[in-house]
Formats: C-alpha cells, sequence, structure tokens
C-alpha cells in the first residue's frame, strides 16, 4: 500500500479518470526499480476499483525509447489498460506502438515522482483537453511554425500535412495513448526541412535542468552543431551512440497543463503550459519516418510561437482560446 493518501487520490484519478477503467477490464502495470513506488500507488487503485492487476518489473533500459524484453512486450498486447512507470520512456518503442494497434490503452510515466503525480494529476483534465485539442485543430490547418525566445531560439518548422496529436489526459477508447501526467499538443515537422537555433534553456530529457543554454543548430531537419556548457556535452554524448538519426528534429510542442511546473523532470516540464519544447530522435510514434532507440526533449522558455501568420502565444502567453 502507498504510504501516502495524496499519491493513491492521484493514482485513482489516473486509473478511475484518465484511463476509463471500467468493470472486468485487466490493467498491466510495467515498472523498474527507481519508480516502484509509483507502480505500487497504481496497482493499489487498480485494486480499489475491482480490476484484475498484473505487476511487472523489469530491468532500467539505458535511453528513452529502448525496448522493454520481448515477454513483457508480448504481454502489453494482451491487456486493456498498461501502465508504465519506468525511469526510460517507453513511449517511443515498437512494442507501445504495437500493442496500440491491438487496442490497449496506455499511459506511460517515465520519470514521474510522488510530487510530480501529486502535484499535475490533481489538474482539471477536462480543461486542459480542450486547451489541447484547440491547439492540435489550428496546427493541423499550418503550413509553417515559427518560434522566437529571449535565450536565442529561432527557428522555422515546416508541418503541411503532418497530424497533430492530442496528449490530453484522457484516454478512455480503444488504442488511445499518451503520457500521464500530461497536458501537450505535439506533431512531427517534415523530415529534413527544418532550420535555424534551438535554445534549451529551461530542462533537458535525460540531463534535467538547464544551468548554461544548450544552442542547437537546426539544418535541413539535423542538429548540426550543439555549443553551451557541460550540458551541451552531456547532450552530444547522449546522442552520438545512436548516431545521424538520434539527430533527427522529431517534434515540435506545446505545454498545456496549468498545475505543470518546471522541475527539471522532462515528463512534467514539457507539460509546463507557457512552454514549447523541440524533440531530437524518433519521430515514428507521431507519423514521422525516423525509428532509433532515443527521443530527447528540451524546453524552451518564454516563446513566440506563430503558426503560419497567426500568432498563437507571444513570451510565454497562450493567446488562443479554449
Amino acid at each position: 500500500m502507498p504510504d501516502s493518501p495524496e499519491l493513491l487520490s492521484a493514482a485513482l484519478i489516473a486509473v478511475r479518470d484518465c484511463m476509463g477503467a471500467r468493470p472486468g477490464e485487466n490493467v498491466l502495470i510495467i515498472t523498474d526499480e527507481p519508480l516502484r513506488s509509483i507502480a505500487y500507488a497504481l496497482r493499489h487503485a487498480a485494486l480499489q476499483l475491482g480490476l484484475e492487476v498484473l505487476l511487472v518489473e523489469m530491468l532500467p533500459r539505458k535511453t528513452n525509447g529502448e525496448e522493454p524484453p520481448e515477454p513483457v512486450a508480448d504481454l502489453m498486447k494482451r491487456f486493456d489498460i498498461v501502465l508504465c512507470p519506468t525511469s526510460k520512456s517507453l513511449t517511443h518503442t515498437d512494442s507501445r506502438r504495437a500493442a496500440s494497434e491491438t487496442g490497449a490503452r496506455i499511459a506511460t510515466l517515465p520519470g514521474v515522482d510522488e510530487p510530480i503525480m501529486i502535484r499535475c494529476m490533481n489538474a482539471d483534465y477536462e480543461a486542459i483537453a480542450r486547451r489541447t485539442y484547440s491547439l492540435c485543430r489550428l496546427m493541423e490547418k499550418t503550413r509553417t511554425i515559427r518560434v522566437t525566445a529571449p535565450a536565442g531560439t529561432d527557428i522555422v518548422l515546416p508541418v503541411a500535412g503532418r497530424t497533430a496529436h492530442a496528449s490530453s489526459g484522457l484516454f478512455k477508447e480503444r488504442g488511445q495513448w499518451g503520457n500521464l501526467p500530461t497536458g501537450e499538443a505535439y506533431l512531427a515537422p517534415t523530415e529534413d526541412l527544418s532550420s535555424g537555433v534551438v535554445v534549451v534553456d529551461g530542462s533537458m530529457a535525460g540531463i534535467g535542468m538547464v544551468q548554461t543554454p544548450i544552442r542547437i543548430t537546426v539544418e535541413k531537419g539535423y542538429a548540426t552543431d550543439i555549443t553551451g556548457g557541460e550540458e551541451a556535452s552531456k547532450l552530444f554524448q547522449l546522442l552520438e551512440p545512436h548516431g545521424r538519426p538520434a539527430r533527427n528534429l522529431a517534434e515540435f510542442g506545446i505545454g498545456t497543463n496549468d498545475k505543470a511546473i518546471l522541475s527539471g523532470k522532462i515528463i512534467e516540464d514539457e507539460k509546463v503550459q507557457g512552454t514549447i519544447h523541440i524533440a531530437f530522435g524518433d519521430n515514428k510514434s507521431m507519423g514521422g519516418s525516423i525509428r532509433v532507440a532515443s527521443h530527447l526533449d528540451g524546453l524552451v522558455q518564454r516563446p513566440t510561437v506563430w503558426f503560419d501568420d497567426n500568432l498563437i502565444m507571444e513570451d510565454g502567453k497562450l493567446l488562443m482560446a479554449e
């Protein structure tokens, strides 16, 4: 049983309200040692709701996007609901994609700790959903996204014809998937076309809070130069083992969770309302063509964002109505 009643309450919201768990459904929880306490809270919540629950613990993966063991991947296709509180993300894996295709409803919770769970799961997910879907509808009418920010970001992202995805926190229909806690509208920019500079001045997946901003030059859709301090060196080291595909500009996203704060954990940071994030690496889960066992998001603070000629966000303030 979880130590904290607040954590159990957050877990109940996740299973009951966000996943829409129904009587007679079965739930698979995949975890590793660092996220064990979150997994136990989710298990306890599911049991309280009268659901059949299997909890599986695996060894931590080395990178975001690394596949789980084959028996775990097979199990994912056999359950109605799959919850993945793990230290590295299973979101952008073939295993998650295959399970989604079978109809499993999946929430990944990479790196979530107790404070994040309590803070962000108590958001108004109906309001988050309205905000997120509104942004997605606007994105899908857009040919080019441009982002500038005070730290030096100035990048152009062609997105014509790309499907936008709403990580709204409500995964109640067959095959729906996303993060919990959540709140973001995102898509995969067209490969080989983005150009400009991204300056990550919030946090970076795999690194945490950024003290010295990471300046990433993007040419023809790929990161060609990474400069800054220790964090830039660490990012280079994370990308290098995966070769050129890991440098693919994979994602543009806008945070829509008004309860999320900058904590140094990208699972929460990329959801902070008033920020945008740009990721490099795998984009296959978003309708792109690049499959690589790496997906690293970088947070940009106080962005100004245009969808074509329409000003959507100014200095971190969303201008569109829900």
